[in-house]
């Protein structure tokens, strides 16, 4: 008796919960539902500039990149009226390039 009873009561737990995993069930998604987002800002550097750790001059210098490298700018942030600062990743191949390479940091604009 007890054990028709849990047998039922997993079977009903399992009719209940699985079709909401399986494809066929309650959380398809279409290409049409995700947000993804069409004005990513990206600038192309038109001379040799250097990456930062953080926004001072004083700063650790990461590394120096190179004129047409492309950047995806993070954010921004006002130091003063006439300084700013941009944080920005490097363009790269997350599968193909070594894990340890610096790929983010502070630009002065």
């Amino acid at each position: 008796m007890i054990n028709n009873l849990l047998k039922n009561f997993c079977l009903i737990i399992f009719a209940l919960i699985a079709p909401i995993t399986l494809p066929a069930g309650g959380i398809q998604k279409s290409l049409n539902q995700n947000k993804f987002s069409n004005n990513t800002n990206e600038i192309i550097l038109s001379s040799n500039t250097s990456l930062y750790s953080f926004p001072k001059i004083h700063a650790d210098e990461l590394l120096v990149l190179d004129i047409g490298t492309t950047l995806s700018i993070l954010r921004t942030w006002k130091v003063s009226q006439s300084e700013t600062w941009v944080r920005v990743e490097l363009a790269s191949n997350k599968f193909l390039d070594n894990p340890n390479k610096i790929l983010k940091g502070w630009i002065k604009m």
